[in-house]
């Protein structure tokens, strides 16, 4: 824990510090106590460590810890090490309900949350099709399960596709840059709701990780120690849906990062939920505040989308674990 608050404190520096104008942490430092105190700086420098860099970096933190947090839900939901939000559709469910707010104006009339709302309901109703078609007459079946994700997520995305094309076409290339993950619009006003959002779930998972690890091993020694399985099913589909929901409204579709992260996270302290979920947090975030400084600068001064940025990071991380740990993907000696 210790660790990684010091990774993620360094990379949040690192991410206000660097750009295409460069500040040292000294002045990052001075402008943010300003700020704090009550002292209005409106020097270049305080606009933008206050104005831009810092609200991006504590949004990009805050969505790498929920995106992380969901991706560990998810895996033990399912009991499935390949599971995660973006590959069972539920982000790209999200991405449908962000669109219809973004292109056609649904819930338009709820102002801020428009975004949010739509996406929470495109994720709870992507998770619910994809646990209906993929359940068998004794429960889930975790290879039909991804299967489905798969399919229906190809379904999402078409969709979305749809929604572009029958929206505004002024607004369709910031809608496509949107959908391959950026944070390039943080401000101040985005990061409450998935601030509190993950606060929320993450009180929540703290107080049940007995329950988390006992579903870890299945639904029949779960029940049998005591555990609630189908209440438990219920409120993590529920958790998992809501921050995926509120991160892909503030950043857009943003892969590998729910699948790669937590495993790496059990490689360091193990697979107990109570120690998991809180370093994942921190880890997630400061691989999320890392990834988007790398998009920022190695196209300088264009912006590449996070997406890319995590596909090349992750898919490479994953393949390793995979060669690594092959028994938790179902490799067969």
């Amino acid at each position: 824990m210790a660790a990684c608050a010091v990774l993620l404190l360094a990379t949040m520096v690192a991410g206000v510090a660097f750009g295409s104008v460069g500040l040292s942490p000294a002045m990052v430092y001075h402008v943010v106590v300003e700020q704090l105190s009550g002292h209005q700086d409106n020097s270049v420098a305080g606009i933008i460590v206050w104005q831009i860099r810092l609200p991006r970096v504590l949004l990009a933190a805050v969505v790498g810890a929920a995106l992380t947090t969901a991706g560990a839900v998810v895996q033990v939901l399912v009991r499935n090490a390949l599971a995660d939000p973006f590959l069972l559709g539920v982000s790209s469910g999200a991405s449908v309900g962000a669109t219809a707010v973004l292109l056609l104006g649904v819930f338009a009339s709820l102002g801020v949350w428009a975004i949010s709302v739509g996406s929470v309901l495109g994720a709870l109703v992507a998770m619910a099709v994809v646990f209906g078609v993929s359940r068998s007459g004794r429960g889930l079946a975790p290879t039909q399960l991804i299967l489905c994700g798969v399919v229906l997520s190809a379904m999402f995305e078409s969709v979305t596709s749809f929604l572009i094309f029958r929206g505004n076409p002024q607004a369709t290339q910031s809608v496509l840059f949107w959908l391959l993950g950026s944070f390039g619009l943080a401000s101040w006003n985005q990061l409450p709701i998935p601030a509190l959002a993950l606060v929320a779930v993450m009180v929540y998972l703290l107080a049940q990780g007995r329950s988390l690890n006992a579903l870890a091993m299945g639904a029949e020694p779960a029940a049998s120690l005591g555990v609630d399985v189908h209440r438990l099913r219920r409120n993590l589909f529920f958790a998992a849906s809501l921050l995926a929901g509120v991160a892909v409204a503030v950043s857009g579709v943003i892969g590998f990062v729910g699948l790669v992260v937590p495993h790496i996270v059990r490689l360091i302290v193990g697979s107990d939920h109570r120690r998991v979920l809180p370093v994942g947090v921190l880890f997630g975030a400061a691989f999320m505040v890392l990834g988007d400084l790398l998009a920022r600068t190695i196209v300088s001064p264009q912006e590449m989308p996070m997406g890319v940025i995590t596909a090349f990071i992750g898919a490479p991380t994953l393949l390793f674990l995979i060669r690594r740990r092959p028994y938790l993907y179902g490799a067969t000696q």
